[in-house]
C-alpha cells in the first residue's frame, strides 16, 4: 500500500464524521423547512387545487384570492393579530422585568432561605401548567380581567422558568465586576441595572424570544378567558376560521403565513444574541 493511498484513507476517515454530520444536519433543516414551504405556496392556490389529487407542490394557477378573502373583513383576523402581538409584547416585557429581578436576587444577594426559596420555584416547573387553569381563571374572574388583555398576560408573566434560566446566567458572570462596582460605592440595584443587565443582553434577548413564542402560539388559556370574537387572539382566532371555511385550505393556510411571519421576524432580529447567549452557557458550563 502506497503513502498516498494511505493518506487517501485517513483524509476519507476524517471527513466521514463531518458528512454524517452535516448530513444530518440538512435532513433537520428539510423536515423544518418544507412544511413551512408547503403551508406557504398552499395559500396561494385555489380551493380545488389544494385538494387535489396527487397533490401538487406549486400553485396552478397562482392566486392571491385567500388574502383578499382574509382583508375583506369577514373576519377580523387583523385585529387578532393585533392582540396577539401586544398581549406577546406585553407579557414578554413583565416577564423580562420580574424575571430578571428575581434572578439576579438569587444569584447574588445572600438572604436566609435563598435555597428553600429557589427549590420552591424550581419544583413548579414540574407541575403540569393545566393545573393553574382553573385557580388562574377564577383570580382573572375576580379581578374582573375577563376577556381584556390583562387575562392574556398577567398570569403567566411570573413562570419560574425566565427566573431559572438567568440566574443560571448571573452565575457566570464574573463577581469581580460587582466587587470593583461595589468599592466604587455602587449599591445593589446599581449594579443590577448598570452592569449586571448590560452584560447579560443575550441571556435577555433569549428569554425575550421564547416568552414571546409562548403567549404567541398560546391556545388554550385564551379560549377561556377571550370571550368576544373581536378580542381573541390569533390562534383561537384561527380556529374559528378553519371552523368557518372548513374546506377552504387556502384561506386557512393564509392565516397560518400571517400568524407566522412575527415569529421570523423576531428570531432573524435575535439570532445572532441567542447564539451568543447557547456559546456563552456552554463555555461556562
Amino acid at each position: 500500500m502506497t503513502a498516498t493511498n494511505i493518506d487517501r484513507r485517513s483524509r476519507l476517515r476524517r471527513a466521514s464524521p463531518r458528512v454524517l454530520l452535516y448530513t444530518a444536519l440538512v435532513l433537520i433543516a428539510l423536515t423544518i423547512v418544507v412544511p413551512l414551504v408547503w403551508i406557504l405556496l398552499t395559500s396561494f392556490k385555489t380551493d380545488f387545487d389544494a385538494i387535489s389529487s396527487p397533490a401538487n407542490p406549486f400553485p396552478s394557477p397562482f392566486t392571491l384570492e385567500a388574502y383578499k378573502t382574509l382583508a375583506s373583513g369577514q373576519q377580523p383576523i387583523f385585529r387578532w393579530f393585533l392582540n396577539s402581538m401586544a398581549a406577546a409584547t406585553l407579557q414578554t416585557m413583565i416577564i423580562l422585568i420580574t424575571a430578571s429581578a428575581g434572578a439576579y436576587a438569587l444569584a447574588r444577594l445572600d438572604f436566609w432561605g435563598k435555597r428553600v426559596v429557589f427549590g420552591a420555584i424550581v419544583s413548579t416547573l414540574l407541575v403540569p401548567p393545566v393545573i393553574f387553569l382553573i385557580p388562574n381563571y377564577l383570580i382573572v374572574q375576580n379581578l374582573g380581567w375577563l376577556d381584556t388583555i390583562l387575562a392574556v398576560t398577567v398570569p403567566g408573566a411570573a413562570g419560574a422558568f425566565g427566573i431559572f434560566f438567568l440566574r443560571q446566567f448571573f452565575l457566570g458572570l464574573p463577581s469581580e465586576i460587582e466587587e470593583a462596582a461595589r468599592v466604587d460605592g455602587a449599591g445593589d440595584f446599581r449594579i443590577f441595572l448598570q452592569i449586571v443587565l448590560p452584560l447579560s443582553k443575550p441571556a435577555l434577548a433569549t428569554l425575550a424570544v421564547l416568552s414571546f413564542l409562548g403567549n404567541w402560539n398560546d391556545f388554550l388559556w385564551p379560549i377561556y378567558v377571550l370571550l368576544s370574537p373581536e378580542n381573541l387572539t390569533l390562534q383561537p382566532g384561527l380556529s374559528i376560521l378553519q371552523g368557518a371555511y372548513s374546506t377552504h385550505y387556502g384561506i386557512i393556510m393564509a392565516g397560518a403565513v400571517i400568524a407566522s411571519v412575527p415569529v421570523l421576524i423576531l428570531f432573524t432580529l435575535a439570532q445572532r444574541q441567542i447564539v451568543e447567549s447557547v456559546a456563552s452557557s456552554g463555555v461556562k458550563g
